[in-house]
């Protein structure tokens, strides 16, 4: 199987060149107002120009208003809604597939039924499982989880892996859960830029684990 890649936070249409030069899937544009990778509106725009077609891109949410997810439609884009939307706002835009992320706490972690009843409603949704933040923060926190728990909990669901991957451990993930996709933000930046070998090595190292190399 082929895992895909997703580079997160871009910001810039340079940001998109990198990880499209790279063999990225997809690419990630923030309009959550909490994350410093946060763009405008407009800036998503001209983001969107950018993004070659065989390259899917993501708009990333957290509690939108409607208006806001309606513009990142109108370019082809896919959300991403990862707060703690209800089911009945994601599935509203469920013209096509959306991901939904789903926040993996320090302990408490529920049981694969309790997960299910949760997943059910969201008939459209890739989940992506994240680490959750301190203080009720969404993700983006550069914080890891036990991969396992995703595999458990999605079951035969396709799911993404994200929170703490670098091109350091994101072949150990790939091998030990097999994810439909991988989702990278902090992971390949330096100083809070995109950084164009960060990006290359992460995407080499995902290419060479579905190949077996180094398992």
């Amino acid at each position: 199987m082929r895992t895909r890649v997703k580079i997160c936070g871009c910001t810039s249409a340079a940001d998109v060149a990198l990880a499209v030069d790279a063999g990225a899937d997809a690419v990630g544009v923030i309009l959550a107002e909490e994350s410093e990778r946060r763009v405008s509106v407009e800036r998503f725009r001209d983001i969107a120009e950018t993004v070659p077609a065989i390259t899917t891109l993501v708009a990333v949410f957290v509690d939108p208003p409607a208006a806001l997810v309606d513009e990142a439609l109108k370019v082809g884009a896919i959300p991403q809604f990862h707060g703690y939307e209800p089911a009945e706002v994601c599935e509203a835009f469920a013209a096509g597939p959306y991901l939904k992320a789903y926040h993996v706490r320090d302990g408490g972690v529920p049981s694969r039924a309790e997960f299910d009843a949760h997943a059910r409603p969201f008939e459209h949704a890739t989940w992506l499982f994240d680490a959750a933040g301190a203080g009720g923060r969404s993700g983006g926190t550069g914080r890891m989880f036990r991969w396992e728990l995703a595999r458990e909990l999605a079951g035969a669901r396709r799911f993404v892996v994200s929170g703490g991957l670098t091109p350091e451990n994101v072949a150990d993930c790939v091998r030990a859960v097999r994810p439909y996709a991988v989702d990278v933000r902090s992971g390949v930046e330096t100083s809070g830029l995109k950084d164009g070998a960060k990006v290359r090595a992460f995407v080499e190292a995902v290419r060479l684990a579905d190949a077996g190399v180094g398992a």
